[in-house]
């Protein structure tokens, strides 16, 4: 690894592409103490000490925590990635974008256009009603947030919000295009990962107080490197479906007679299925917080963390998520088309519907695997915050509360660092990035980071 990490640098080009993206990203966190003007900062923290498990949490991991203390970058990119969610819903069933999706490069840009138009509308609709929603809030300790709420307020958190976003849609166009990585991925990434030692620092603070044993804390160790363990072998695991090509002679020359293989992944979805999820269950607390009715608070109760119907909601939604994205992002007609058209077939299956239906079963199956992987990612984390509430159970909740583990019940009062989101994010990106340093590398007849598919160059 050492002489891998060496091999970067004594490269010019690539060396320049790490460089340029390490300064796009401290941009992007200097910029990102840039607090809007016109809020009190002392009132807004004291706010957002009561809005951990809402919707408004869950959307400042995104941000990098920058909305929690508003500063330009406050919407992050999730403007960005809604509207490229929503393109992509569409492409489905309009079909204007569908044809251009398969325009090659030119349907891609104009499919871009289209998405910055949308971000910029996402961003102007988002911090328009930020705005409205930050001038009626005060602190616990009853302190305005807008000091001087108005016309002349809202227009200013308009202009500087969705400024700041369009410049982080254009940090992240530059670090794909001019340096390694997907950059939006990447901003999302430094988001998380910047927090990562204050993180680090509470649990030493545990340790020093006595909250936190060292035996607990090697339990905790152990399981975040299993946990990434797992991540990693589901994520790079795919099914694949072996693809072969009819001979063809046209002219003197023989074309195809090739054999390939059609990669399915275990987990196609990616992250997608979780962050909608989260979206769904932490709705109860945020309209609990907006309506703050006895009807909605006990609502907010019984979708709180670590309930049955909390956790109950959070699996449903993200299996179904799973499928009806993988659903959109994949079509098996689609596929079995271009497979006829280019003269290929699996061997053993007839081209056509039969091919589809075989896509599709198989799919399914592995689809199923990987939405039992998310939800199993997604609740760890809170089952060792907090445990599982079984007493809330009808019939059988106390007879359950009275014999279980208290662990079981109580949790192990752990503060995991990384949530199921946020893990596989680091992961993921951590994965994609290392992948493109590889394939560079190796292009440039050098050794890479991965033993298995080192290939030697002229020195070796």
């Amino acid at each position: 690894m050492i002489e891998a990490i060496r091999n970067i640098f004594n490269i010019p080009d690539l060396r320049k592409r790490i460089i340029f993206t390490l300064m796009l990203l401290a941009v992007y966190r200097i910029g990102g103490q840039i607090p809007n003007p016109g809020i009190s900062s002392e009132a807004l923290a004291e706010f957002w000490q009561t809005q951990r498990g809402t919707i408004f949490g869950f959307v400042d991991l995104f941000s990098g925590r920058f909305m929690s203390r508003m500063t330009i970058f406050a919407l992050g990119i999730m403007p960005y990635i809604s509207a490229s969610i929503i393109l992509q819903l569409l492409t489905v069933v309009w079909p204007y974008l569908e044809r251009l999706s398969k325009e090659g490069e030119l349907g891609r840009r104009k499919i871009n256009q289209y998405t910055r138009y949308g971000t910029i509308f996402i961003c102007i609709i988002q911090s328009w009603a930020i705005a409205l929603f930050l001038q009626g809030l005060k602190s616990p300790a009853g302190a305005p947030i807008v000091p001087h709420p108005g016309i002349g307020f809202q227009l200013l958190t308009v202009l500087t919000l969705t400024t700041g976003t369009v410049f982080l849609m254009w940090l992240g166009e530059q670090i794909s295009e001019r340096g390694i990585g997907n950059g939006i991925s990447l901003i999302i990434f430094a988001g998380i990962v910047v927090n990562f030692p204050s993180g680090l620092n509470n649990v030493l603070m545990g340790l020093r107080t006595g909250n936190m044993d060292p035996l607990r804390l090697i339990f905790l160790l152990f399981l975040m490197l299993a946990v990434i363990a797992i991540i990693v072998f589901v994520e790079r695991g795919q099914r694949r479906i072996p693809v072969s090509y009819a001979k063809r002679i046209i002219g003197r020359k023989i074309y195809g007679g090739q054999s390939t293989h059609l990669p399915l992944r275990v987990n196609t979805g990616g992250v997608i299925p979780i962050i909608f999820a989260a979206s769904v269950v932490t709705l109860p607390a945020t309209i609990a917080q907006l309506i703050p009715t006895p009807f909605f608070q006990n609502m907010a109760r019984q979708f709180s963390m670590g309930m049955p119907l909390y956790n109950l909601l959070y699996i449903a939604s993200i299996i179904f998520f799973t499928y009806f994205y993988v659903s959109i992002i994949f079509n098996p007609e689609d596929v079995a088309d271009n497979l006829r058209k280019y003269g290929g077939f699996i061997p053993g299956i007839r081209p056509g519907k039969n091919t589809a239906d075989f896509l599709d079963t198989t799919l399914s199956r592995i689809t199923l695997i990987g939405a039992i992987y998310l939800a199993a990612i997604a609740i760890l984390p809170e089952f060792l915050m907090t445990g599982f509430k079984v007493q809330a159970i009808p019939l059988i909740g106390n007879f359950l509360d009275a014999n279980l583990p208290r662990w079981f019940t109580q949790g192990l009062n752990i503060d995991f660092y990384f949530g199921g989101t946020s893990i596989l994010i680091v992961v993921g990106v951590g994965m994609d990035t290392l992948q493109q340093i590889e394939a560079q590398l190796v292009m440039r007849h050098y050794e890479g980071f991965m033993r298995r598919t080192r290939i030697r160059g002229r020195r070796g």
